[in-house]
C-alpha cells in the first residue's frame, strides 16, 4: 500500500490583509480538500482557529493546522519552511511567488503576476529588487510551477525562458453562491450609509497600481447630480495621496472608503452596486472584476494586462491613463440602459468560466504526476 500524498501549504497570507492571493489559496484548496481525500493537507499559519471556525473545509479529516509564528519573508524562507518540510516529511511544499532559498524537497509555486517586472513604478524599490530575485530563483528550482492567467503564463514564460507547457493556469475563481444576482438582502447597506442602486463602487487595496487617484479626477468630471463613488479596500502602501486628492477636488461628501467590510457584506455591497468600475494600470487576473460579472453588476474596466482576458468582451474597456475615458465611460454606463442590460447578461455567462473547482482538479492533477514519477 503506497504512503499517502504530504502536501504542506504556506498559508500566511490568511493571517495579512485581503487580497487576490489570500482568495486564491482560500478558494482552491476548500476544493482541492474535497477533491482529493486521499492525500494529506498541511496548512501553515498563525490563525489557524479563525481559518477551522470560518471555513468548515479546514476541519476534514485530511487537513492538519500547524499554527505558527509571523516572522520575516527572510526567516520564513531561509529557516521555518525548510524545518516544516523536514518535521511533516512533505512530498510536495506549495508557495505563493516564491520557494524556499534552499529547499529540502519538492516545491510547487503560485506566481499570480510579474508585475514587479513589467510594472515597477507601482511597487517600492526594495520590494522590486527583492521579488525578481526570489521569483527567478523560484522558477529554476521550483518541481511545479503555476500562474492564474494566461497573460501571466505568457509573461513569466518571456521573461524566464521557460516554456509555457511548464507553467499550469490555475485560474482564480469565483464562489458563485457568494456573488450572485440578487436584490432581497440589502439589510447590511444601512450600516455603511448606502441605498440599493445608487452608488458606483470600486474594490482594490490602496495603493498606486490600482489607480485611485485617476479614478477620483474622472469622478469629479462627472455633472451633478451624481451617485456617491464608493472605493473598498484596505490601506496598503503609498495610499495618502488618494485621501488628499479627495480633499484638493472637494468630494468629502461624495467619495466614500471602506476599509473594514466583513465577508458576510462585501458580496451584498458589490450587488447592489448601480456600476463597478476597476481602472487598474496592471493586473495579474483581476479578481474583483469576475466577482462584479458574476454579481450582476455590469463593469467598466482597464484595456491593460490580463484584464481583457478576464472580462472576455463582457465589459467597457478604458485606457486607464485617460480621466476623459474613465468619466465618458461612466456617463455613458448611466444613460445607456441597453448597455447595462447586455453586459450585466453577457457578464453573468463570462464570470462561470472561473470555477475553483476546475483550478482545483488541474493542481491536484500535478501533484498526482509528481507523486508518480
Amino acid at each position: 500500500m503506497s504512503r499517502r500524498l504530504r502536501v504542506g501549504v504556506d498559508f500566511h497570507t490568511f493571517d495579512g490583509i485581503f487580497q487576490g492571493s489570500r482568495s486564491h489559496v482560500l478558494g482552491i484548496y476548500k476544493e482541492a480538500i474535497k477533491q482529493a481525500p486521499d492525500i494529506d493537507f498541511y496548512f501553515f499559519l498563525k490563525d489557524t482557529e479563525r481559518l477551522r471556525t470560518e471555513h468548515a473545509e479546514f476541519r476534514c479529516a485530511n487537513v492538519k493546522l500547524v499554527e505558527i509564528q509571523n516572522r520575516s519573508g527572510f526567516w520564513r524562507f531561509m529557516i521555518q519552511l525548510p524545518w516544516l518540510q523536514i518535521r511533516y516529511r512533505l512530498n510536495i511544499l506549495h508557495t505563493q511567488y516564491r520557494i524556499p532559498l534552499i529547499p529540502v524537497g519538492a516545491c510547487a509555486c503560485t506566481i499570480h503576476d510579474v508585475l514587479f517586472e513589467t510594472h515597477p513604478q507601482y511597487f517600492p524599490r526594495s520590494f522590486v529588487l527583492q521579488a525578481k530575485l526570489t521569483s527567478r530563483h523560484s522558477t529554476r528550482l521550483a518541481a511545479m510551477l503555476f500562474s492564474v492567467s494566461e497573460y501571466s503564463r505568457g509573461e513569466i514564460s518571456r521573461l524566464y525562458g521557460i516554456s509555457e507547457e511548464e507553467i499550469s493556469v490555475t485560474y482564480n475563481g469565483v464562489d458563485h453562491t457568494r456573488f450572485r444576482p440578487a436584490l432581497a438582502d440589502s439589510e447590511c447597506l444601512s450600516t455603511y450609509d448606502l441605498i440599493s442602486k445608487d452608488y458606483i463602487l470600486s474594490v482594490g487595496r490602496l495603493e498606486p497600481r490600482k489607480n485611485h487617484q485617476t479614478l477620483i479626477r474622472a469622478y469629479a468630471r462627472l455633472p451633478q447630480p451624481r451617485p456617491p463613488l464608493v472605493i473598498l479596500g484596505q490601506r496598503d502602501f503609498s495610499y495618502a495621496g488618494i485621501y488628499s486628492e479627495v480633499t484638493r477636488l472637494g468630494l468629502l461628501n461624495d467619495v466614500h472608503f471602506l476599509d473594514n467590510v466583513n465577508d458576510n457584506d462585501l458580496p451584498v455591497i458589490l450587488r447592489h452596486a448601480s456600476l463597478f468600475i476597476f481602472p487598474a494600470f496592471a493586473e495579474g487576473f483581476g479578481m474583483p472584476v469576475a466577482e462584479a460579472m458574476a454579481s450582476g453588476v455590469p463593469v467598466i474596466a482597464s484595456n491593460t494586462t490580463s484584464i481583457p482576458e478576464v472580462t472576455g468582451g463582457a465589459a467597457l474597456l478604458i485606457d486607464p491613463n485617460s480621466e476623459e475615458a474613465i468619466t465618458e465611460a461612466i456617463m455613458r454606463m448611466l444613460d445607456d440602459v441597453h448597455l447595462v442590460s447586455k453586459l450585466i447578461e453577457h457578464g453573468i455567462v463570462q464570470a462561470k468560466r472561473f470555477n475553483w473547482g476546475a483550478s482545483a482538479q488541474s493542481m491536484i492533477q500535478r501533484y498526482r504526476q509528481l507523486q508518480r514519477s
